[in-house]
């Protein structure tokens, strides 16, 4: 591979990077090409950009990107995918649903790392949290919800209380006529 086309691969993933603030690291050498496909294919779907590079060009693009990747470093071992989306958990489910219908004993692909907002998460134990992960348009509809809650509790006390107490008025009018 040439200087030029590992610029070109260099600039290709730090565009990528820059563009999503979540991506994973994920090891998939043990795929065959028809998971890997099979992978491709799901990501596609999803919204998910796959890209596979050598690991000294993604600490290069690492290092090129405005942040601290430093603990994400030591994960850039073996083989190494890089997982890009807008919402944060959606590789993480991806990862655990490929695993699950590849059969009980998968392990790939595997989580090395992860860059979430910030925060780095290293290891595949963390798979479960990250699948965990509220989206923003999830969390802002939950506080909506409970800000709504209290409100709702009131109108239907009044209307329930108000429909007796009309009940009740009404009796008693036609009583006294």
């Amino acid at each position: 591979m040439t200087r030029e086309e590992k610029n070109q691969i260099i600039d290709e993933l730090v565009g990528t990077l820059s563009q999503f603030n979540n991506f994973y690291i994920t090891n998939i050498e043990t795929l065959n090409s028809e998971k890997t496909s099979k992978l491709r294919r799901l990501c596609f779907n999803k919204q998910v950009q796959l890209k596979v590079a050598k690991n000294s060009l993604i600490k290069k693009a690492l290092e090129k990107i405005e942040g601290d990747f430093s603990q994400l470093m030591p994960t850039l071992k073996g083989s190494s995918a890089i997982m890009a989306c807008e919402a944060a958990s959606t590789p993480a489910k991806l990862i655990r649903d490929f695993r699950r219908d590849s059969g009980k004993d998968a392990t790939k692909p595997a989580l090395k790392s992860a860059y979430i907002d910030g925060g780095i998460y290293v290891g595949d134990n963390q798979l479960d949290a990250l699948a965990s992960l509220k989206s923003k348009n999830e969390l802002i509809g939950d506080v909506i919800g409970l800000l709504q809650s209290p409100a709702k509790s009131v109108i239907s006390g009044l209307k329930g209380q108000g429909g007796k107490i009309a009940g009740i008025l009404k009796t008693l009018e036609e009583r006294a006529a």
